[in-house]
């Protein structure tokens, strides 16, 4: 198994960052030039995205190799890289200092439910196998949960360094559908955590209110106004004085 694309920006405390599907480490090119003044900034390319698109790996294993490279660090995750560092969190939690999470589950837990959307999942590869990665970005960037994310041609241009396969093989092993839920296992984390949701995001703001409550007391629950599911892009100062500030705690 190839080792995960990693580039490594600043010094001082390490804070590693996960992006979400179709993305790449370079997703986070606002925040880190703004962390990158006081912290380490790691940012990884998840299996089958960017320069780790030749990697093929589930949610568990990918965990592994992040967890490896990251180390003790604060770990941050949008969306699918939330559900990554979820994993992160469970399965090396002496590694994990703090974990942010935003737009994120820690699974589907009716099996039934899980495998429709495994099905519905290893449908949208099929498509990008079938029509392309370019094709495809734009049908996935037109969902409502999209709606406020600024499309500017930089974001898309990143978007389409990724290939057909890569993201076809990260639906099929680390889409919510493949899947194992974790929610059963988070009340054992004790580190602080910090869920966050865009205000405008509902779906996201049930879950990320359940994730926190399922934690516990160490575990926080915050919405950024005026902000979908990408509110990190859609709102990058609002979000990056968020994480500021859980990282001066």
């Amino acid at each position: 198994m190839s080792a995960l694309y990693v580039e490594r920006v600043g010094a001082g405390r390490p804070v590693v960052l996960l992006h979400g599907f179709t993305q790449t480490g370079r997703s986070w090119t606002r925040l880190v030039r703004d962390l990158s003044r006081d912290y380490k900034v790691v940012t990884i390319d998840a299996p089958g995205h960017g320069g780790s698109q030749a990697m093929r790996a589930n949610l568990a294993e990918a965990a592994d190799l992040v967890a490896e490279i990251g180390r003790e660090a604060t770990y941050v995750g949008y969306s699918m890289g939330g559900r990554l560092a979820l994993h992160v969190a469970v399965a090396h939690p002496h590694l994990v200092e703090q974990l942010v999470v935003l737009g994120a589950t820690a699974g589907i837990d009716d099996a039934h439910e899980r495998a429709a959307r495994r099905a519905s999942d290893d449908a949208l590869a099929a498509a990008i196998e079938r029509d392309g990665v370019e094709a495809f970005l734009v049908r996935w960037l037109a969902q409502p949960m999209f709606a406020a994310l600024p499309h500017d041609q930089a974001a898309f241009n990143d978007r389409l360094r990724n290939n057909a396969a890569g993201l076809a093989s990260s639906l099929r092993l680390a889409g919510t559908g493949a899947q194992e839920p974790l929610w059963s296992q988070l009340d054992q984390l004790t580190m602080p955590v910090t869920v966050v949701a865009g205000a405008l995001d509902t779906k996201f703001v049930a879950h990320g209110r359940r994730l926190a409550a399922t934690i516990g007391s160490n575990a926080t629950f915050e919405t950024i106004d005026d902000a979908g599911h990408a509110a990190h892009l859609e709102q990058p100062d609002a979000f990056a004085a968020l994480l500021r500030r859980v990282l001066s705690t």
